[in-house]
């Protein structure tokens, strides 16, 4: 009985700290590929504000490797810009993320594998002067510091810390969880604040997450490219150019039924439908067609993500559900 008991509270204290989607290529990967169909745009202005290689030595100055610019464009196009220690990188984009089906942005770094991990907070803003965080968790040990060049990572004790997923796989964001924020237009983001965390585990230099805990990732990190390396942000979900709300337009696009079980229709009053792309969650094309129905019944239950273009370059996604 007592090897029971032990038993089950290893196993309870197992899943209470590996909660969170794994590392790409497992199964609940939440990590969205660089060239998925998922993506739509890419950020097209980036301002960085360097930190220290090292904040406890400021005399070693500051990150170095990279210029403003190559946050920008498609991940893997650019080299990357180095934030160092509590760097700053500000993005904005040729029209505002909206809040959308699923997740609506993802940002790249370029971890070279799955368990060295350099995180980032990440903020939103919808006038480009108040900035809400998305709530951050980290199940990370925090008794022994992460050196430099540890390989101890491990997405699952990780949730909305940029940087979780290794290089051309971005870690992708939901703007709802920000849906109650005040002074905050979900549905028409402007701007993206990336910071880079402080891996120290020990104050006065350590970062937070929302249960006050120390995120611990690799410190200290005493090079030109220390810190949060930024390649990209993705948008998933955008307003079309020149408009400041969609709601219309994702209302007018009808899906029958939903949930389905052998097939979809699609049906609007105000666009002609001319593409649609089935995709995973992860983006991973499933069907792409030009009608407006689709068969379902070779594919397995789920949630999926419906990616519909209009004529004039209209684009909606929407979430199905097949049995």
């Amino acid at each position: 009985m007592k090897r029971l008991i032990l038993l089950f509270l290893s196993l309870s204290t197992f899943l209470a700290y590996s909660q969170f989607p794994p590392q790409v290529g497992q199964i609940g990967t939440t990590a969205i590929y660089k060239d998925s169909l998922i993506i739509v745009n890419w950020a097209t202005t980036c301002q960085v504000i360097r930190g220290y290689q090292d904040i406890a030595v400021a005399s070693n100055g500051y990150a170095t490797v990279g210029n403003d610019t190559n946050g920008t464009k498609k991940a893997g196009v650019n080299p990357v810009v180095s934030l160092g220690d509590g760097g700053v990188a500000i993005l904005s984009f040729q029209s505002p993320i909206t809040n959308g089906s699923g997740y609506d942005f993802a940002i790249f770094e370029n971890g070279f594998n799955d368990v060295f991990l350099e995180l980032a907070f990440v903020e939103v803003s919808s006038d480009g002067i108040n900035y809400f965080r998305f709530p951050t968790t980290s199940n990370t040990q925090t008794l022994t510091q992460i050196g430099p060049f540890d390989n101890t990572g491990d997405a699952t004790k990780l949730n909305n810390l940029a940087g979780k997923y290794r290089a051309n796989y971005g870690t992708p964001f939901d703007l709802q969880e920000l849906s109650t924020q005040v002074g905050l237009n979900i549905n028409s983001i402007t701007h993206i604040k990336i910071t880079d965390v402080v891996g120290a585990i020990n104050i006065p230099f350590a970062s937070y997450d929302k249960n006050n805990n120390p995120i611990n990732d690799p410190y200290p990190t005493t090079f030109g490219s220390g810190g949060f390396d930024l390649d990209a942000v993705g948008i998933i979900n955008q307003l079309p150019v020149g408009i400041n709300e969609n709601k219309d337009l994702q209302t007018s696009i009808i899906i029958y039924p939903n949930p389905a079980s052998d097939f979809i229709s699609i049906y609007s009053t105000t666009i002609q439908v001319t593409e649609i792309y089935l995709l995973d969650l992860s983006g991973k094309l499933i069907i792409s067609s030009n009608q407006t129905q689709l068969l379902l019944n070779k594919i397995d239950a789920g949630f999926y993500l419906l990616k519909i273009i209009g004529t004039k370059g209209e684009l909606i996604t929407k979430k199905i559900i097949k049995h």
